[in-house]
């Protein structure tokens, strides 16, 4: 590595015989091609009109002799580098000579051997060797390919039909391959504590340590390592797909960004996670936002920081600073919990269509009815449910900077049956476990701080805050319920075992398609807040409720 590979000195051999085919040494290169039954000797298979006559246009379907001369022509001169002949060999010669160019050009690709595999029909596989080398760096490059033939459009001439991805597999409209400096250089994340976090210790960080290198390879001191890419185009940006790094040169020197990840909790919550299909969870610091733990069973997406799913009945912690703020509800008086409510042309009903008579809204919040939240919609204007996520509680603003991409939440602004829905965390609310982690955290410190994950002090970004705090008695209220709900309502089998100062709240929101509903449960204990979903699995209690307990009962 780093020195560049010598290249044999080429020579002429005579023709050998592959597979009952003449396979010829085409200009010295050491191609190997199969000479073709029937093949035209001009090597473009032009017809020749007779005098006075226009040649016909070919049709019907193409003879294997067609598909094997097209094949061999295009591959033959992408080989040699003649970029015109090869582009020629083609549909659409202006944009295959572009791309074909910049094979050599900017993917700085040479030596290039392809080897053609057996026709299946119109199609024919090849592999591509090569060597990729930039600045004296070298390395071997291979992978295999496929091309098409069709009938140009017009005279029906054999011709390769011409795709980006007969380049390169990965390649789309728009795309190309470049060999360069990495466009950032690679970093190595800390945890709190000063260890490294890697996937082989962490499995589900991926995403994760893929941020901190976008937000701080730059910046971090690292040098940026040398890789042959793909670079996407509009389209595949549009489709956000992002660049992929398909060889590595070398490795460049990373940077060191230290974040605030407790390799205790990681390590528990990396071992929650697994336990269960599409799982994520999050813990957090209330007295400071601090992010201690972040994991998702499923490791291609971080669901835990950028999933939108509606968080279900959690959201009623929301709601419920809402009503009492507004003199809707309070935590020991009586609250009316019907096994049904219509509102805006929809009939709402509870789990089970039960109620709850002469019950307090206390009770209500335990056991998670429906009907004890959706019947105060007809008393709130339409936006006073997006006003108390964003002013109180931080959310729905899009102005979270954790030191990683996030989603905020949201909470639009509905009317009607959608607004009612939103106050038990359906209709159109977002959420996801970073969300609802911050709401605890928020019921607990009684001031919304906003979660990171990265110091702000790395790179002095300034974090979101909340325009406003609940009143002392909306407060207390509040965490009297949620406390009640860990004791003695939904959460209580989940929190069993967590001692100390305590509170949560349990949720399911139904989704369509889904036989099951999501299974959402956030929670406090002391100065750790943790939330978390399951996805498709059931009630939050059973289901998210057991994995947020356990990071709960490790302590901060």
């Amino acid at each position: 590595m780093g020195k560049r590979r010598r290249v044999a000195e080429r020579r002429k051999t005579g023709p050998a015989v592959l597979g009952g085919l003449i396979a010829v040494v085409v200009g010295g290169v050491g191609f190997g091609v199969y000479a073709l039954y029937g093949g035209s000797a001009t090597g473009d298979g032009a017809r020749t009109a007779s005098a006075g006559h226009e040649a016909e246009a070919k049709t019907g379907p193409l003879s294997a002799a067609e598909v094997t001369t097209a094949a061999e022509r295009f591959l033959t001169a992408w080989q040699r580098g003649e970029v015109a002949e090869a582009a020629a060999a083609t549909d659409d010669a202006e944009a295959a000579e572009a791309l074909l160019t910049g094979y050599r050009k900017d993917a700085r690709i040479e030596d290039v051997t392809l080897t053609a595999g057996a026709r299946s029909g119109a199609k024919v596989p090849f592999t591509v060797r090569g060597t990729v080398s930039y600045r004296g760096v070298s390395k071997p490059l291979t992978y295999t390919g496929a091309l098409t033939v069709v009938r140009r459009a017009g005279d029906g001439e054999p011709r390769v039909d011409w795709r980006p991805s007969v380049v390169h597999p990965d390649l789309r409209d728009g795309d190309r391959l470049v060999t360069g400096e990495a466009g950032t250089p690679p970093v190595k994340a800390l945890d709190r504590d000063g260890g490294e976090l890697t996937t082989a210790k962490y499995p589900s960080l991926g995403p994760v340590l893929d941020g901190l290198r976008e937000k701080y390879g730059k910046t971090a001191g690292g040098t940026a390592g040398v890789e042959l890419r793909v670079v996407r185009g509009k389209q595949s940006k549009a489709d956000e797909l992002s660049d992929k790094t398909l060889l590595e040169l070398s490795e460049g020197t990373p940077g060191t960004v230290r974040t605030t990840l407790s390799p205790k909790l990681q390590a528990a919550a990396e071992q929650q996670v697994a336990r269960r299909a599409r799982a994520s969870v999050v813990a957090l610091r209330p007295s400071t936002g601090e992010i201690l733990a972040v994991a998702n069973s499923s490791h291609g997406f971080n669901t835990a920081f950028q999933g939108a799913l509606a968080p279900g009945s959690t959201m009623k912690v929301i709601t419920s600073s809402l009503l009492i703020e507004k003199g809707l509800a309070a935590a020991d008086k009586a609250h009316p919990c019907p096994k049904y409510f219509t509102y805006g042309g929809w009939k709402f009903q509870n789990d089970d269509k039960f109620q709850i008579k002469g019950g307090t809204f206390k009770a209500s919040f335990a056991r998670s009815c429906n009907t004890a939240f959706i019947s105060q919609a007809p008393k709130l204007r339409n936006d006073d449910l997006t006003k108390q996520a964003q002013q109180v509680f931080g959310l729905g603003r899009d102005d979270w900077a954790i030191g990683v991409p996030s989603f905020d939440g949201s909470v639009p602004v509905q009317s009607q049956a959608s607004m009612a829905a939103s106050l038990i965390g359906q209709g159109g609310v977002r959420m996801n476990p970073l969300n609802m982690a911050s709401v605890s955290a928020t019921v607990k410190a009684g001031v919304f701080r906003q979660p990171y994950l990265v110091s702000p002090s790395v790179d002095d970004r300034e974090l979101a805050t909340a325009s406003r705090t609940l009143s002392g008695s909306t407060l207390s209220q509040l965490r009297e319920l949620m406390a009640y709900t860990a004791k003695y309502g939904t959460a209580a089998e989940a929190m069993s075992g967590v001692s100390g100062d305590t509170g949560a709240k349990t949720g399911s929101a139904e989704v369509d398609g889904q036989k099951k509903p999501n299974g959402w449960f956030t929670a406090y204990r002391g100065d750790l807040a943790a939330a978390g979903v399951v996805q498709a699995a059931g009630h939050g209690g059973d289901t998210a409720g057991p994995i947020v307990a356990a990071l709960l009962k490790q302590g901060g």
